[in-house]
C-alpha cells in the first residue's frame, strides 16, 4: 500500500494562513487554547477546546491501537469550493468556520479529501472527543458481535448477558429497544446538570454502571413504542457488549472495528473510575481523519477496500429509515419539539430523496454520511451549549445547511 501523502504545516503557521474563528479570546486563544487541570474543568468554556482535544488526559482510558496498513485517504489536487444558503445569504465553507465555532470540517468525496479546515490551532494528529457519536461505535461492534454469533438475538433482554441486571427496568429490556431508545424508561437528559443523565453519571463514577442502572425504576411508555434519547440505555449495551464477547470493548471495537476500517492513528476510550467500564456513551477520541474512516466503512454499507468489516444487513438495519418503525422514522419522530430526523440502531436518520444519517454528538460533534453519494463530513465543535442552537448562535440549524449545501455540489437533497 502506498504510505500517506499529507502536507503537514506547523500549527503556528495554520493560524496565520487562517481567518479568525468566532469567540478565540474567551476559548483561551492568549493561552493556546489550553486543556483544563481536571476533568470538573474540562467545559469551562477556557478549556472547552484544549480539553476536547485532550480527554484522555484528564480520565482513565484506553486505547485502540491503528491498522497495521492504514486505508488511504489522498487530497485532492485542488480543493473543492462550497457554499450554502442560511439566513438569506449565500456562505462558504470559509464564512462557516467564521460564523461558527467548529474545530474541524473536513468533507471526503469518493474516497478522497476534497476540503479540510481546522481552527483554534488544532490539526489532524489530535484526538478529538466523540460526546455521543460514541453510540455509534457501540452499536457497530453489538452488530459485529451478532454476526460471530456471541449475541444470539436483538431480541433478547439486556439481563440475558448481564445476569446483574436481572430485575431492573434496564435489564428487562430487549436489546433493539435500546438500540432505538425505546426503552419506555422514564428518563430526563436535558444537559441542565441536575436531570436524571446527571444523577445517573454521578452514581455510575461513584459505585459504577451496573448500581446506576438500579435508579431507572419507571416506564412512562411501552418499550418500542416511543423514542426517549437516554445515554443510560447505550451504557446498558456496553455492559451488553462485555459480557457476550468476554472481552473489553477497547479490545473488541480495536479488532473487530478500528483496525479493521483501517485507521490510521490511535483511539481511546475514557473509562468510568469506579468498575473501568467504558464510557459507551460518548467517551471515544480519535483524529478528524479517522473519523473520516469510520464514516467511510458506513458509507460502503461495511466495506473497506472490498472487504466485509460488516454485513450490509446490519447497516441497513442501522441506517435505513424504511427499515424502522413508523414512529421512528423523519418526519415522524418527535425529538425536543422536532420531527425532522428519526433514528435506527444509535444513529440519526435524515429525512430527503434517499438513505443519509448522522452520527452526532453534544457541543455540536457529526459524521454526515450520504451512501449514495459517496460523501462524509466530519464536523468537531465546542458549541456554546450542549444543543448548539440554545445559545442563539444556531450551531446545529447552520451545520445543517452547510451539510445540504455540499451535498448540492454532487447531487439533490
Amino acid at each position: 500500500m502506498k504510505p500517506l501523502r499529507f502536507l503537514v504545516l506547523p500549527v503556528a503557521l495554520l493560524a496565520s494562513l487562517a481567518s479568525a474563528a468566532p469567540d478565540e479570546d474567551p476559548l483561551g486563544k492568549a493561552a493556546h487554547y489550553p486543556a483544563a487541570r481536571s476533568l470538573p474543568q474540562a467545559y469551562q468554556e477556557r478549556h472547552l477546546v484544549g480539553s476536547f482535544s485532550a480527554m484522555d488526559t484528564l480520565s482513565p482510558s484506553c486505547e485502540l491501537p491503528p491498522a497495521a496498513e492504514p486505508l488511504l485517504l489522498e487530497k485532492a489536487a485542488t480543493e473543492t469550493q462550497f457554499h450554502y444558503r442560511f439566513g438569506g445569504r449565500t456562505l462558504s465553507l470559509d464564512d462557516y468556520t467564521e460564523r461558527q465555532r467548529a474545530t474541524a470540517v473536513l468533507v471526503l468525496k469518493d474516497g478522497e479529501i476534497v476540503a479540510e479546515r481546522y481552527n483554534y490551532e488544532r490539526d489532524a494528529s489530535m484526538r478529538m472527543l466523540s460526546h455521543s457519536m460514541a453510540k455509534t461505535v457501540t452499536a457497530l461492534a453489538l452488530m459485529k458481535a451478532q454476526e460471530e454469533g456471541l449475541i444470539r438475538s436483538f431480541e433478547d433482554t439486556a439481563a440475558t448477558y448481564v445476569p446483574e441486571l436481572e430485575g431492573t427496568l434496564y435489564g428487562e429490556t430487549r436489546i433493539v429497544n435500546l438500540l432505538r431508545m425505546a426503552s419506555g424508561a422514564r428518563y430526563v437528559e436535558d444537559y441542565s446538570g441536575h436531570d436524571d443523565r446527571a444523577r445517573f453519571n454521578a452514581a455510575a463514577r461513584r459505585s459504577g454502571v451496573v448500581q446506576a442502572v438500579h435508579l431507572v425504576t419507571q416506564r412512562d411508555a411501552e418499550e418500542g413504542q416511543r423514542f426517549n434519547y437516554a445515554g443510560a440505555q447505550t451504557q446498558v449495551l456496553g455492559l451488553v457488549l462485555r459480557a457476550a464477547t468476554g472481552r473489553t470493548m477497547c479490545d473488541y471495537v480495536a479488532h473487530k472495528i478500528w483496525q479493521p476500517l483501517g485507521a490510521q492513528a490511535k483511539a481511546t476510550w475514557l473509562l468510568n473510575p469506579a468498575d473501568q467500564v467504558e464510557l459507551a456513551q460518548g467517551g471515544f477520541n480519535a483524529t478528524v481523519r479517522d473519523y473520516a474512516r469510520l464514516g467511510w466503512m458506513m458509507a460502503n454499507d461495511g466495506r473497506v477496500d472490498g472487504v466485509a468489516v460488516l454485513s450490509r444487513e446490519h447497516l441497513l438495519d442501522m441506517t435505513d429509515a424504511a427499515r424502522q418503525p413508523e414512529a421512528f422514522r423523519p418526519g415522524r419522530m418527535l425529538h425536543k419539539g422536532s420531527s425532522y430526523a428519526g433514528y435506527g440502531f444509535q444513529t440519526w436518520l435524515l429525512p430527503g430523496s434517499h438513505r443519509r444519517f448522522a452520527l452526532q454528538g453534544v457541543y455540536g460533534q457529526a459524521i454526515f454520511v450520504d451512501p449514495e453519494l459517496h460523501l462524509v463530513v466530519v464536523h468537531t465543535a465546542v458549541g456554546k451549549d450542549a444543543s448548539g442552537d440554545a445559545s442563539g448562535n444556531h450551531l446545529g440549524a447552520e451545520r445543517d445547511a452547510l451539510f445540504r449545501g455540499i451535498v448540492a455540489m454532487y447531487g439533490a437533497w
